[in-house]
């Protein structure tokens, strides 16, 4: 039935999945209804749920991991991506059970998060970050880059240029080339004949929209300017996402809970507005919270029930404010 669902919908193209490890000791929770606070331990069935999945450690959650890593993969869409959130205690043995799931060639990327500004270890570096795991399911995915605002260091030093009568900030490059590959010409311009990185027309093209410069020698080369450029492509170190505030509306005092701009970054990169999202260790419900709020489907699950209600009030809130 669950496979039925996710064809009819369109194929499961992202899955993020952040599965705690070794935290399955305390999970009794305060929980608010209607006004009121209730207190929840773990029933039977959780506490032997959790035992058998982190009691053993490394070993029982990579045996528990790698059986759901294989339904998860026959599930992904094709052109679908999984990523895999995790800290530096499993992270290499979580890496090898992705590559024997998804092949060592479906590998994508190693996403490092700083998820805090310091921590205070006594006897080792201070641990600020964790591991993001990114594969595909095959040789093609959708792909939307992201992008940040450039620092005041990389304009001063990348956009030093300012342009007469608009003062608009630009960088130039060479136009000219080394070869003739790639449909590169010989011919003059500005009085200089070689060869050139584009066409007579284009370089006719460019002069009328102003957007030549030259040297002083004479040669040409292209503005880009600053106002017209997205951004710095996010790279694989994410310095700029910092973890949720203890006063920010999005807290739910819920112990593995991730902010809403860390998804928002994987969903927006790795799938398209109608795709349909997943999250099998949904936790807080921040996967579905964000995908709902980027006009995604999605689907959560997990095995904790106070996991299940967090994210089902959580949700019901998200839609009621879409609607207002």
């Amino acid at each position: 039935a669950l496979r039925r669902q996710i064809e009819e919908a369109g194929g499961l193209k992202l899955i993020y999945i952040d599965p705690p490890f070794d935290v399955g000791a305390d999970f009794s929770m305060d929980i608010e209804i209607g006004g009121e606070t209730f207190h929840k331990e773990p029933n039977l069935l959780e506490q032997i749920a959790y035992r058998d999945t982190w009691g053993r450690g490394a070993d029982s959650f990579i045996a528990m991991l790698f059986e759901r890593l294989i339904l998860m993969h026959d599930l992904l869409h094709p052109e679908g991506a999984i990523y895999l959130h995790c800290d530096s205690r499993v992270s290499a043995y979580v890496r090898l059970a992705l590559d024997e799931v998804f092949s060592r060639d479906a590998f994508n990327n190693e996403i490092i998060w700083k998820r805090s500004d310091a921590h205070s270890d006594s006897a080792a570096f201070g641990k600020v970050h964790d591991n993001i795991l990114f594969y595909r399911r095959g040789p093609r995915s959708t792909w939307n880059p992201q992008y940040v605002p450039y620092s005041d260091e990389f304009i001063e030093t990348q956009y030093r240029y300012v342009e007469a009568g608009t003062n608009r900030r630009y960088r130039s490059a060479d136009l000219s080339a080394s070869g003739l590959s790639g449909g590169r010409s010989v011919y003059e311009w500005n009085g200089i004949t070689r060869a050139w990185r584009c066409s007579p027309e284009t370089m006719k093209k460019y002069e009328a929209e102003g957007r030549l410069d030259y040297t002083g020698r004479g040669l040409v080369r292209y503005k880009y300017y600053l106002d017209e450029m997205p951004g710095l492509q996010v790279q694989t170190v994410w310095t700029d996402l910092n973890k949720i505030h203890h006063l920010a509306n999005e807290r739910l005092d819920y112990p593995t809970q991730k902010p809403e701009a860390l998804l928002e970054r994987i969903i927006s990169a790795s799938s398209s507005e109608g795709d349909l999202v997943a999250d099998f260790f949904c936790g807080s419900g921040t996967t579905a919270a964000v995908a709902e709020k980027l006009n995604r489907k999605w689907l959560a699950t997990d095995l904790g029930k106070f996991a299940v209600h967090t994210t089902r009030k959580r949700l019901i809130q998200v839609q009621r404010e879409r609607k207002a």
